[in-house]
């Protein structure tokens, strides 16, 4: 059997594997969007036929997981897509959210094009392509539940603790075992339940991820702390507070905290706070759909008749004038809005009307990768471009990543550790430090062989 890596290896994006049998079979595991310094990527001509390919394995719908689906079914694939029944409810909303950024970003620049006398790339793909893409999720599978997609090849969705519906892979590959964890989640965050741990004892290759592979996060609790107290100070000095969020997983992680805080007068019961995602606001509806995927406390709360996203002084903010009018507040209101690394989306309008205000602050609660908006603003730089307008920073800027939907350094050697006969490991889905970091842990606990996936060269299993 040859695994090759088409992403996610050097990079955390972009994840994609092709898998080939010795009897002839292929199969992808992901087929992800790149991002940051390798957008580009996106638009080279793929690597193999999709036509050739039968089955595609998603382990959860971010789209440096998903965002390449709809390219692949544009140049032929034509067979099953398989997931969990969250992720496939949800991958509808994330996929049409990417063709909407997509064409509204190749406006923009047409417009500053036209001028410059340049024509940028059109976009990837449309929402035609991402409605014929849907159809091909024609088969789900809960967790714990097994399914053939051949004879000899049966893979296990586990939970992965990530996301709503995030699983980790166990694959049975005409005798071999393989352990695919996918993106691995962050211990104690509420809604959903911790990861699980791999039921396969003697795996002949485990696939990790190494996002957060040499440094662990601060604790959840210490997190709340820190956003409840940017929150307040931002709050005093009059100020707005723009939190750029995923739409997936982390804005429910962030309202379900801010509930939390005007249950307990820690914030007036009246602050205003933005939903403004029509993503996010979609996103969290298919929450309360898939209640199977809920921790306890979550649980609890339900039953107890409570909406656990819902509060005084929310506002869901659907329409593009509705968001625009946000604007107009100068201070005392919270918003929430995408994209969560600051590359598209409603947030980069709120971004140049606050990030040069001093009162104001921004609070990063997620991964910023190289090359995006985002990381420009937590690297320390003065001025950042928005727009084609130069903004200065001089916004309160918090970077509070305890609340990472990732495992931390640790939670990903424990959660390695715990299979019994360690042989193989393939490190995937980091930075290059990350990753080398990751590697020597491993090495460390008892893999006898620990290599770091390389885009384009195959491992032979």
């Amino acid at each position: 059997m040859r695994i090759t890596p088409f992403g996610a290896a050097g990079t955390v994006t972009g994840s994609m594997y092709l898998i080939e049998t010795d009897s002839g079979k292929k199969f992808i595991v992901e087929a992800g969007f790149f991002q940051g310094h390798h957008e580009k990527r996106n638009y080279e001509p793929l690597p193999f036929d999709p036509a050739e390919i039968e089955h595609i394995v998603v382990s959860h719908v971010h789209l440096d997981h998903i965002g390449r689906l709809p390219i692949l079914v544009k140049h032929g694939f034509n067979g099953q897509i398989i997931s969990t029944p969250a992720n496939r409810d949800l991958a509808s909303i994330m996929l049409m959210d990417a063709a909407h950024v997509q064409e509204e970003e190749y406006q923009h620049q047409l417009k500053r094009g036209v001028r410059r006398g340049e024509m940028p790339p059109e976009p990837l793909y449309d929402i035609e392509d991402v409605i014929l893409t849907m159809a091909k999720f024609n088969k789900t599978v809960n967790y714990e539940g097994r399914y053939y997609l051949y004879d000899d090849v049966v893979v296990t969705f586990r939970d992965a603790g990530h996301i709503l519906g995030s699983s980790f892979l166990e694959l049975e590959v005409e005798g071999k075992k393989i352990v695919f964890s996918g993106d691995l989640g962050n211990k104690g965050k509420p809604i959903i339940r911790d990861p699980e741990y791999p039921a396969i004892t003697e795996p002949d290759l485990l696939m990790i991820e190494s996002t957060y592979g040499n440094r662990d996060h601060r604790s959840v609790e210490e997190s709340v702390e820190e956003l409840k107290e940017a929150i307040v100070q931002t709050l005093k000095r009059g100020g707005n507070v723009i939190i750029p969020s995923f739409a997936l997983e982390r804005a429910q992680d962030i309202l379900f905290y801010l509930r939390e805080f005007k249950e307990k007068g820690i914030i007036p019961r009246s602050t205003p706070v933005f939903l403004d995602s029509p993503l996010a606001i979609n996103a969290t509806k298919i929450f309360l759909a898939h209640t199977e995927c809920f921790d306890e406390k979550t649980l609890a709360l339900l039953r107890s008749g409570k909406d656990p996203f819902k509060f005084e002084g929310l506002h869901f903010t659907r329409s593009a004038n509705d968001s625009k009018k946000i604007n107009n507040i100068q201070g005392g209101a919270i918003i929430i809005a995408g994209s969560g690394m600051c590359n598209g989306g409603r947030v980069k309008h709120h971004l140049k009307h606050n990030l040069w205000r001093e009162e104001s602050s921004v609070i990063f609660v997620g991964y910023q990768a190289k090359g995006t908006l985002g990381r420009r603003i937590v690297d320390g730089e003065k001025e950042v471009d928005i727009y084609g307008e130069r903004i200065v920073v001089r916004a309160q800027i918090y970077t509070i990543n305890g609340f990472s939907g990732h495992a931390g350094r640790s939670t990903l050697i424990e959660w390695a550790n715990s299979i019994k006969d360690k042989k193989r490991a393939l490190v995937v889905h980091g930075e290059p430090d990350q990753s080398a970091a990751l590697a020597d842990a491993l090495k460390n606990i008892g893999y006898s062989e620990v290599q770091i996936a390389e885009y384009g060269v195959p491992v032979e299993v």
